[in-house]
């Protein structure tokens, strides 16, 4: 488990240290203004579908069902046809009909923007076709514990930015963010091609084949494990997607806000997905396959104390960060973004969102473990329920905090969804078996490290103020 957990904790890591340097380069070169915006946009909604497949949902209801398929090449290929059918004709009518997607996605700009910000939306979006195909190579290279490819391969993504802003440097804003737009593409062209070689090098290609050959002879019946699979799966998505969705939210609501706004929401969610990723995402990935299949074989035993070891190695590492991001959240933007075009004004704004979005970095982290749980044991239908009520609960204070908050009521309110969605996933799994896990000595020693770290900090930001 420590290995697996490492492996894709390293991988983050090496992914994210790019991305910063990816959004480093961005605020530096575009700043926080409308073609920022325009680009977050952009890039939001197949960003949107990646983060729902890539962190569970598909994982989630495909590994199950694959694992219990009598036919698994036919299973296999079957599947990924259909998704990649839908996915292909669903890019094709945003390519066409850019103007209206983009206007759904952004209401609140005016029709002169979203005119030039559909071109970029339609761009984006075929990065689903390559992230998808991805995502389905990752889920069988998971099924043999191989982890490192798609931990690393998110790197390339924000190589490929990288590239297309240096490129692009001292060029027009607008020609800037259309470089960026194809290098998105790019990157998951990119991503594939390392994905394929990982599957040639496990002989995994042999599924394709079969499966192809079994298709053409009609031989097999897979009516019963489709059903299986979708009927999970939508629930799935539903159940996983809270995060994601709440996010898509916010950069919705601030396009009604001035422009700057949706470039500072997503440099502060940048820094809050980096140690929801680099531990509760990483952690979460490499323990399913385990949990599920403890769980499968009634060894409850086991599973409890997995979750137990990933409860508290989570609860110290994300305590940790969730501390030192509320009360350095000026300083980190300071020290990544504000040089270039990014001003004092924009670090001040964006640090404001930074903290209220770590108040939320606990409940979500730890609920991504205990949802596994539910998964397990095929509960998708209950993890989607919660999902949908924490999700109803961040709309309205969104609605609520948005006028006196402005973008940092957005963030607050994604927070305060978090616990909802922690405190309902914890009923669901069990309220006994909760606190059995969190009663030990090992509480005392947390207590003890937050408060060091916090005289440390303070310390620390008073030096750094100094030079601010």
């Amino acid at each position: 488990m420590i290995k697996s957990i490492f492996t894709n904790s390293f991988g983050i890591l090496i992914s994210r240290i790019f991305g910063f340097i990816r959004d480093l380069l961005t605020a530096s070169i575009l700043g926080a203004n409308i073609y920022s915006d325009m680009f977050f946009v952009a890039f939001k909604l197949p960003n949107l579908f990646r983060r729902i497949f890539a962190e569970g949902a598909f994982t989630q209801s495909f590994l199950p069902s694959f694992s219990k398929s009598k036919n698994k090449s036919a299973f296999t290929i079957y599947i990924l046809i259909r998704f990649l059918i839908i996915i292909s004709i669903l890019t094709i009518l945003v390519t066409i009909f850019d103007t209206f997607f983009t206007k759904l996605i952004a209401m609140g700009f005016s029709e002169k923007i979203i005119k030039e910000a559909a071109p970029l939306v339609a761009i984006n979006f075929y990065y689903l076709i390559f992230i998808f195909c991805v995502t389905f190579l990752a889920t069988l290279l998971q099924y043999k514990n191989h982890f490192a490819t798609t931990a690393f391969s998110t790197a390339l993504l924000n190589i490929s930015i990288i590239l297309s802003l240096l490129i692009s440097k001292g060029a027009q804003p607008k020609i800037i963010v259309f470089y960026m737009s194809y290098a998105v593409v790019i990157g998951g062209i990119l991503q594939l091609f390392v994905h394929i070689i990982a599957i040639k090098k496990l002989k995994l290609d042999k599924i394709f084949k079969t499966g192809c050959e079994a298709l053409k002879r009609k031989k097999y019946n897979l009516n019963k494990e489709l059903n299986y699979f979708y009927s999970h799966f939508f629930h799935a998505i539903i159940g996983n997607s809270t995060a994601q969705i709440s996010a898509f939210l916010d950069t919705y609501l601030a396009t009604f806000l001035i422009s700057g706004n949706i470039s500072y929401l997503y440099y502060a969610n940048r820094i809050f997905q980096l140690p929801l990723a680099l531990f509760a995402i990483a952690v979460s990935v490499a323990i399913f396959p385990k949990i599920a299949k403890y769980l499968k074989n009634k060894n409850f035993l086991e599973a409890t104390l997995m979750i137990k070891k990933s409860f508290w190695i989570l609860i110290y590492l994300l305590s940790i960060s969730t501390v030192g991001g509320i009360i350095l959240s000026k300083e980190i933007i300071w020290l990544l973004f504000q040089r270039g075009a990014f001003s004092a004004s924009d670090t001040t704004h964006t640090a404001f969102i930074l903290s209220m979005y770590m108040i939320g970095l606990l409940p979500f982290g730890l609920t991504k473990i205990f949802s596994l749980w539910l998964y397990s044991l095929n509960k998708q239908k209950t993890a989607a329920k919660i999902s949908s009520i924490s999700l109803g609960v961040n709309i309205i204070l969104s609605l609520i905090f948005i006028a006196p908050l402005k973008a940092g009521g957005l963030a607050l309110a994604s927070s305060l969804s978090g616990f909802v969605l922690f405190y309902l996933t914890i009923k669901e799994f069990g309220k006994k078996e909760f606190f059995d896990i969190i009663i030990d000595k090992k509480i005392i020693y947390l207590f003890v490290i937050l408060i060091l770290e916090i005289v440390i900090l303070y310390m620390l930001k008073g030096f750094i103020d100094v030079y601010i």
